[in-house]
């Protein structure tokens, strides 16, 4: 028997999920694609192409990705009163595809002479501003595709967390295959084909929402479609968001280009992109300390209150999550070894490119992944599946296709992961590759608890989440320590262990913390509180960059790597970074019962 819920989304589910989860799914899933292959790149491009020093190269990564995830407040707001979920996400769609496109631009490799590094400037602004636009593009579309998750369940349905749970692995599908797909091209065939594929990606993934429409029943459509076309000082309002958000790219870009350069910073940590981002947390802790004075009922005031400490919970694991793009790469890239069966990698082979378009497509397609087709195959099997669901609801044959695609992917990855000689940047698929096995387990999990009246309150599960994440450095901390004393790379066995514990950790976290904001915003400023969790995300990106920081290397030119000295700083920020967050957990498992009060029967 169907659940009554489905009424409310016209009737249309797959594998017990509304239709429209799947688009949002697909969606994200490229739109993730095409961020976590630029990112998994980034620190490595910076530091091995442009020859930047570890502390310029954190201090552009946490700036990036704090604005990246603090001008989702802007567009959730946006979103909220004017634009609608759809247009916000095709804007931003767009300007993500422009910002890939421009980071393919990689110009010619630094050199040092005589100690002064002399680097491609222009190629290096183009990065700037590629930067700029992605940061655009996301606000765009991250804080909008995730609220329209929520939407498409009834407030009571009890499928909602198992919807985040799929949702969320949409996101690390995407994030595994950026890791094994662009991470590995970028640093094989080149930083410009690694950059290039995650621009393409997003491309495909504007494409797949645009297709399914139909299946999202008018929730992604504005509110008030006339306020679009009211014209002000000549020109209807619609047009003036663009302009404005466009109008914020060269800023931005400015921004960057003074983070990586080290320009205006305050005390020579703050960052220009760090003031911005406070300036922008005041903002809404004004707005909201007004919000919730004038406009909720007392209910409302507590549940709000309540998901405010569930959000400082995410900014704390994220905080601890985000050293996974910035110390964990660069101990990984100096003192692990890289490959997880040594005795089955093929030998990597010598690319020479030619003039003949036809015969570098050919020798590309040769070279590249096993894996980039999963990446066509998936939302295509769903395509076909969704359409055959149409005709005949009952009928078997879209389970059965789309089980037999996800076997064919986990070929190819596996392939991938095993044959394929893995670097720094292609490692990092290990954490959306244990979080997409894991979805599935906690979505079954949590509704077979649920079920029997045992589901864990969303406080209780966030600060589960934060005590593995804080667990998940001893691994690399005891890693490091070895390579100190033995003079030789640590097991890349190390890794793997760490970023396990850390996903279970994630997947007790972050699914739930998405539905909360859904559940315990008031409905009009969901699209606001959304952007506020992402704005949380926003200061964990820049915290992360800061510890990162302590643990930075500098190598005299000339010189080789002290492997002690290196371990040694490594080992010192791990253990850190593991108290910090047991100490988190310990303050969010005291909080558990006042939050569960507070938030009056939400589970």
């Amino acid at each position: 028997m169907s659940h009554p819920a489905l009424a409310a989304t016209g009737g249309d589910d797959f594998l017990g999920h509304p239709k429209g989860v799947y688009v949002c799914f697909f969606t994200e899933m490229w739109e993730r694609f095409s961020f976590y292959g630029m990112k998994a790149l980034l620190l490595l491009y910076l530091t091995k192409y442009h020859l930047f020093g570890d502390d310029a190269g954190y201090d552009l990564l946490g700036a990036y990705g704090g604005l990246v995830y603090c001008v989702p407040v802007i567009g959730g707001m946006l979103a909220d009163r004017w634009l609608g979920m759809r247009k916000a996400v095709v804007f931003g769609g767009v300007l993500l595809v422009l910002g890939h496109a421009g980071m393919a631009f990689e110009g010619t490799a630094a050199v040092s002479e005589g100690g002064i590094v002399v680097r491609d400037e222009g190629a290096l602004r183009a990065t700037y501003l590629s930067l700029a636009l992605i940061i655009i593009g996301v606000g765009f579309l991250k804080p909008n595709i995730s609220t329209l998750v929520g939407r498409l369940y009834p407030p009571d349905d009890p499928r909602r967390d198992g919807g985040f749970s799929l949702f969320y692995a949409g996101i690390n599908l995407g994030a595994l295959f950026a890791s094994l797909v662009c991470g590995y091209l970028g640093e094989t065939l080149g930083w410009k084909y690694g950059f290039g594929a995650a621009g393409i990606g997003m491309l495909l993934g504007l494409a797949m929402f645009l297709w399914g429409q139909k299946y999202l029943h008018g929730h992604a459509e504005p509110n008030a479609p006339e306020s679009l076309r009211e014209r002000v000082l000549g020109l209807p309002r619609e047009g003036w968001i663009y302009l404005a958000a466009l109008a914020g790219v060269p800023p931005l870009a400015w921004l960057m280009w003074a983070a990586a350069n080290g320009a205006f910073a305050l005390g020579g940590e703050v960052s220009l992109a760090l003031v911005l981002m406070l300036a922008v947390l005041l903002a809404v802790l004004a707005w909201l300390g007004w919000f919730l004075a004038t406009q909720c009922t007392p209910v409302q005031r507590r549940q709000m209150l309540a998901l405010m400490a569930m959000i400082f919970m995410c900014l704390a694991f994220f905080t601890l999550y985000e050293q996974t793009y910035g110390s964990w790469v660069m101990f990984t890239d100096r003192l692990l070894t890289k490959d997880l069966f040594p005795t089955l990698v093929q030998p990597p082979s010598v690319v020479v490119w030619s003039d003949s378009l036809p015969a570098n497509a050919r020798l590309f397609l040769s070279q590249a992944p096993w894996s980039m087709w999963s990446l066509l195959l998936a939302p295509l099997s769903f395509v076909v599946a969704a359409r055959m669901s149409d005709r005949d609801p009952h009928s078997g044959m879209p389970r059965a296709l789309f089980v037999a695609v996800a076997l064919l992917m986990l070929v190819l990855m596996v392939r991938d992961s095993v044959v394929l000689p893995q670097t720094a940047g292609s490692l990092t698929y290990l954490g959306p590759l244990f979080l997409v096995v894991l979805a599935p387990v906690f979505a079954w999990l949590w509704a077979s608890l649920g079920r029997r009246g045992r589901d864990p309150s969303k406080p209780f599960k966030s600060a589960l989440g934060l005590a593995f994440a804080g667990l998940s450095f001893v691994p690399l901390a005891i890693a490091a320590q070895y390579a100190g004393e033995t003079g030789q790379m640590a097991s890349v066995w190390w890794l793997v262990l760490a970023y396990l514990i850390l996903e279970i950790g994630e997947m007790c976290l972050a699914p739930v913390g998405l539905s909360a904001v859904t559940q315990l915003s008031v409905p009009r400023v969901v699209g606001l509180m959304m952007g506020t969790w992402f704005l949380a995300t926003a200061f964990s990106e820049a915290l992360a960059a800061l510890f990162g920081k302590l643990a930075a290397i500098e190598i005299p030119e000339g010189q080789m790597l002290d492997m002690a000295d290196a371990a040694s700083k490594y080992a010192d920020l791990f253990w850190l970074m593991m108290w910090i967050g047991l100490g988190c957990a310990l303050l969010a498992l005291l909080a558990t019962p006042l939050l569960k009060r507070m938030m009056h029967g939400v589970r």
